[in-house]
């Protein structure tokens, strides 16, 4: 047989499966299937051929025609690969909380895409769904995917997916945990379990913020909030969703997603996005409930390659307020960034100019702190740079002495919050210093965040 395939989309499916041992899973085992190692790099790459097959043969998607389709997640890249493998057009409607890597993966993919906001209701016209079908009307020859309807979606589970796991699983899974970002992953299991193994349970994932795990419970949709947990959770049951054999919902807070995701890349090598975190979660605490041993299987929904720079990065981690460093009680609270611990882009004041704009690009800054023998001389900024090279790229050469400011205005640990805002009111940044100590600095953004984590 040969080991060669025609086309990437061969290799959608078929996804290993791993056993996690390094979790507390009580009597329980539990399995991961990851859906990572599909070419697009999530589940939706399964549901995204099935829907575009299924609009081919029917006659919607005709050769040259646009494929419009709003997406919170993984879909978009799903539908971006597909498209890229069968040289169609694709518009992606996504709401404006999507990962920025996520965003330049649909790009390098071809994809034309348009951003909108979270933050309005399902009737909203500007929400991400109702824009994505006004476009779809008014291009030629597009064919609007409508995942949340599309009887497709839940098939390529009902089909692949079940069939998978029931052979990989050596025919013996006793729980199922899933989240629904569009339903298809849960309804097209829970219609192949009850034909193949009704006593195998249906277990909703769901993000503190959604909807869906007091509708599981109780039958009434619970209160819609936000979360920063990416592609699944909803306000409202989707149309393709049936949660009829879904038995128990368990609702898992961002801190406790990120936090779980960050320990199957610790624990067990595994790259999972922030969806992986709130299903594995769930299965851990359904599993510590437990009073008999079962066979337990969730799913690496997504690589956590686009969550690199978010769940990933410590530093914004720090800022969303999802770890803690320890209290101090003084204005060190307001320093995630500090420079004893590493936390601190400066530079020199030999150093070049163009060295210290590299720099700041590279971190995603406007300003540093210009250091020498490990104490400040200057702080240098985009102004600063700016004015300096004006007229004269050459200038970029000349040192950052040469254009850095020395107006420096330093404060002690134990000073007042009211002295920070008069330094930040004047244009400038606070430098903390412990006696001759560098501890860091605070800027207006320092200080958003801790009065925003102080509101949680």
């Amino acid at each position: 047989m040969s080991g060669t395939h025609s086309s990437v989309l061969e290799l959608i499916g078929n996804t290993p499966i791993v056993e996690l041992t390094n979790f507390d899973v009580g009597r329980c085992r539990l399995f991961v299937k990851l859906e990572n190692q599909n070419p697009g790099g999530s589940i939706k790459d399964r549901m995204a051929v099935s829907m575009i097959r299924a609009a081919e043969a029917s006659g919607q998607l005709k050769p040259g025609g646009v494929i419009v389709e709003a997406t919170a997640g993984n879909t978009g890249l799903g539908l971006a690969l597909v498209a890229a493998a069968k040289n169609y057009k694709l518009i992606v409607v996504i709401p404006d909380k999507m990962s920025t890597a996520r965003i330049q993966h649909l790009h390098g993919l071809g994809a034309d895409v348009r951003s909108t906001r979270t933050d309005v209701d399902k009737n909203h016209p500007q929400n991400y769904v109702n824009l994505a079908r006004s476009i779809a009307e008014k291009t030629p020859n597009s064919w609007f995917v409508d995942q949340f309807s599309n009887p497709a979606n839940p098939l390529a589970h009902e089909q692949t997916t079940g069939p998978e796991i029931w052979s990989q699983m050596d025919r013996n899974v006793e729980a199922v945990v899933s989240g629904v970002g569009s339903g298809g992953t849960i309804t097209g299991l829970s219609r192949y379990f009850a034909r193949i193994s009704p006593k195998t349970e249906m277990i909703l994932a769901d993000p503190a913020g959604s909807s869906l795990a007091e509708y599981v419970r109780s039958g009434k949709l619970g209160p819609a909030g936000s979360y920063a947990v990416e592609g699944i959770g909803q306000s409202a049951v989707p149309p393709v969703a049936d949660l009829s054999r879904v038995r128990r919902a368990y609702t898992i807070t961002d801190a406790r997603s990120f936090e779980i995701a960050r320990a199957l890349l610790r624990e067990a090598g595994i790259l999972a996005g922030s969806s992986s975190g709130t299903l594995t979660a769930a299965a851990i605490e359904y599993c510590r409930e437990q009073t008999e041993p079962k066979r337990v299987l969730t799913f690496v929904c997504d690589t956590g390659s686009n969550y690199l720079s978010k769940m990933y990065n410590d530093y914004w981690m720090l800022d969303q307020g999802y770890i803690q460093l320890p209290k101090t009680g003084d204005l060190r609270d307001l320093i995630v960034r500090r420079y004893k611990e590493g936390g601190v882009i400066s530079v020199g004041p030999s150093d070049s100019l163009l060295t210290a704009y590299q720099r700041m690009r590279t971190a995603d800054i406007s300003q540093v702190p210009v250091l020498e023998n490990r104490k400040p001389v200057g702080i240098l900024d985009e102004s600063d740079v700016l004015m300096a090279v004006q007229g004269d790229e050459q200038r970029f050469r000349e040192p950052v002495s040469s254009a850095m400011t020395t107006r420096l205005r330093t404060l002690p640990p134990d000073a007042s919050l009211e002295s920070v805002y008069q330094i930040l009111d004047e244009g400038l940044v606070a430098m903390v210093m412990d006696g001759d100590e560098f501890i860091g600095l605070i800027t207006r953004t320092d200080l958003l965040n801790f009065m925003r984590r102080r509101l949680r």
